[in-house]
């Protein structure tokens, strides 16, 4: 099938979604221009931004958890940042390595292979293959394939047995890595504000669900139409990312109306942002941040976010804890598959996701 720029968007959806061939296969073709349905806006490409060659996000070493000043640094930084990046976290990087690879070794697959996994395919609902955001409901297709792996608290074997082979064994190591890492920050970030015990409940509310993404975003013929991501904040509690070396994410400073901060990739750490959960939950001090992902014209890029989600029933709404003092709250409780399914059922929008959560 030829792709041409100026295709039809119903061809160019079949190709990319119902077909699995993803950005992926686009990428194959060797097209000379990207199809217009990919062309952001000039005030969304990469030219237009205001990018701050000075500031930069906080990189904390957390090599003592118990120590009063790295819990300081990660609230501090939750509540001016909402990103920062930690290092000596304990993750031996090999488990790093060989994750960001079964990125690759997925992507690299013939699409045969891959559309296995699209979500009328797979074997499993915990494995989904999935291309741009939500190619059918957003304005302009975002540069990017991703493929999901879904656990609760912990992972089920026969699910596991299900999952592709090459990503099997390194996804499955690195969420057992992470996993006591997502929980310290959560304790350090709800001591905080005054929560000093995660619940059943609040475990729920905060931790129920794991989403371990690979995320990947083939090399662009034109990087300066096109973005990876447009601006949004999460939806998680929280989200831990592992970059590699190409670049490309960028956060939008506090207080700024259109100045953004390049993350910087450092070897062997992992770069935090606060979610909306964690914003609700906490009743606003800590704030989840736009951030969005520019590709690159050489390399292809991978990245694995691990998106730390509420369970799908779970309530969610401002903690006691932090209303005490008669505090009015500035969110209403909802169910998280409410305010999940309002996310995917538009493009990426910056922060308006949040305002369906406002009192």
């Amino acid at each position: 099938m030829s792709v041409l720029y100026d295709s039809e968007p119903e061809d160019l959806i079949d190709f990319l979604v119902h077909n699995g061939n993803g950005v992926k296969g686009l990428s194959q073709l060797n097209l000379k221009q990207i199809p217009s349905q990919f062309i952001q806006p000039p005030d969304q490409r990469h030219s237009h931004i205001q990018v701050s060659t000075q500031k930069s996000i906080p990189t904390i070493d957390v090599s003592q958890w118990a120590d009063t000043n790295t819990a300081q640094s990660i609230c501090e930084a939750a509540t001016t940042w909402g990103f920062f990046q930690i290092v000596n976290h304990g993750i031996p990087p090999e488990v790093m390595e060989n994750v960001k690879r079964a990125s690759h070794d997925f992507f690299g697959l013939p699409v045969e292979e891959r559309r296995k996994y699209l979500k009328e395919n797979s074997p499993t609902q915990s494995v989904m293959l999935k291309t741009s955001f939500s190619p059918l409901a957003e304005k302009v297709l975002e540069w990017k394939d991703y493929l999901v792996h879904l656990v609760g608290t912990e992972i089920d074997g026969a699910d596991f047995a299900l999952w592709p082979s090459v990503t099997r064994g390194p996804v499955s190591e690195y969420i057992n890595r992470v996993k006591p890492i997502i929980r310290k920050l959560l304790e350090t970030l709800l001591n905080g504000i005054n929560v000093t015990q995660i619940d059943e409940a609040k475990e729920s509310a905060l931790m129920g669900t794991l989403l371990t993404t690979l995320l990947h975003y083939p090399k662009c013929p034109n990087p300066e139409l096109a973005a990876g991501a447009g601006p949004h904040s999460d939806i998680s509690s929280l989200t831990i990312l592992l970059q590699d070396d190409v670049g490309g994410l960028y956060v939008r400073l506090s207080g700024t109306t259109d100045e953004w901060a390049h993350v910087t990739p450092v070897d062997g750490s992992l770069v935090v942002n606060i979610g909306d959960v964690l914003e609700i939950m906490s009743n606003g001090r800590y704030k989840s941040v736009e951030h969005r992902v520019f590709v690159d014209g050489r390399r292809d890029r991978v990245s694995v976010p691990v998106f730390v989600n509420p369970s799908a029933n779970a309530v969610i709404g401002p903690l006691p804890e932090v209303m005490e003092d008669g505090e009015k709250p500035m969110y209403r409780r909802l169910v998280y598959s409410d305010y999940f399914g309002y996310f995917f059922s538009k493009g990426h929008d910056g922060k308006r996701t949040i305002d369906f959560a406002r009192v």
